[in-house]
């Protein structure tokens, strides 16, 4: 409802009446339409950017993933204390802890599990009255060493050792048992050669390594059957070179030995002293004893791989 105020002719005021606007004379109140177009407008907005989400929903998701796990790596990275610097004292220590727990071998014991799996025990036997027990068959007349070069079974050992038997076993690494034949012998340098009848799976053959770069004073290691027990292990150092050697009656003369202190003894004949790295320098022949007897006073020889490969009849290198 409007309120008209009414004048004369005179400009006097005639009095104030309320004057209603017809019906269907209905105006448009200005604040009314001003709030419907704003409404209007922030609708015509909220649907915009409803679509504008829905059509890139993947893509500010992904946005949004991002920066969450950015925010968490900076948080934990300003939680975390920088990594502390090591010192060489810090590596020594820890070093040291773990060899206090678990010490390593030594090379004397890596060279001895490397050459083990190819080093043979050789029994000779023979027909007749055993001389420790008076009893008459078969029986053992002596033990030796011997060392696989080739996995068909090839053994190297001294000739003294299969000499004069009626019938020759060998025993490997993983208890397998054969009988063996000479087949080949090279006296000058008092070797022969031995072929298993019966071989193992898997047989390893020694590695064979020259002397020529060999020096007094390397650490070498003799492997072997000493009286019969072993395999038994003894390290020493080479004494010297191109040594000659009688054997003990005297029958033969040896010459170019390789000359070692590591302990050998008999039964350790026709076994292989190798190096640190367990490749076989050399087959243990003989024990110099100035009393003639049977024990060792600090005096082993070997004849060098390159004289014994020369009984297989074939180069090792």
């Amino acid at each position: 409802m409007k309120r008209v105020t009414l004048y004369s002719s005179s400009g006097r005021s005639r009095g104030a009446a309320s004057v209603e606007p017809p019906p269907g004379d209905e105006r448009t109140d200005p604040v009314a339409t001003a709030t419907v177009g704003t409404v209007s407008v922030a609708q015509r907005h909220g649907s915009r950017l409803a679509r504008l989400y829905r059509r890139h929903q993947s893509i500010l998701l992904l946005l949004l993933g991002a920066t969450v796990a950015l925010l968490a790596v900076f948080a934990h990275a300003y939680r975390t204390p920088a990594p502390q610097q090591l010192t060489q004292g810090d590596i020594d220590t820890a070093v040291r802890r773990s060899l206090e727990k678990k010490p390593l071998p030594s090379n004397a014991a890596k060279a001895y599990e490397k050459i083990i799996p190819s080093v043979v025990r050789v029994r000779g036997y023979a027909h007749g009255k055993n001389p420790k027990t008076g009893e008459e068959g078969e029986f053992e007349r002596g033990v030796g060493t011997g060392v696989v070069i080739v996995d068909k079974g090839l053994i190297l050992t001294n000739l003294h050792v299969v000499m004069g038997n009626e019938r020759i076993s060998v025993v490997f690494h993983d208890g397998t048992e054969s009988d063996a034949v000479v087949v080949g012998m090279q006296p000058q340098h008092d070797l022969a050669v031995l072929q298993a009848k019966t071989i193992p799976d898997d047989l390893e053959a020694a590695t064979l390594r020259s002397t020529a770069d060999l020096k007094p004073g390397d650490d070498v290691v003799a492997v072997g059957f000493p009286f019969g027990f072993g395999p038994s292990a003894s390290a020493g150092v080479v004494s010297g070179l191109k040594r000659e050697f009688h054997l003990p009656k005297g029958e033969r003369l040896l010459r170019n030995l390789i000359q070692f202190d590591a302990a050998a003894n008999p039964g350790n004949s026709g076994g292989p002293l190798v190096n640190l790295r367990g490749e076989v320098v050399g087959i243990v022949t003989a024990i110099l004893n100035p009393t003639n007897d049977g024990f060792f006073v600090g005096l082993g020889f070997a004849v060098p791989i390159e004289e014994a490969a020369g009984a297989v009849g074939v180069s090792p290198f």
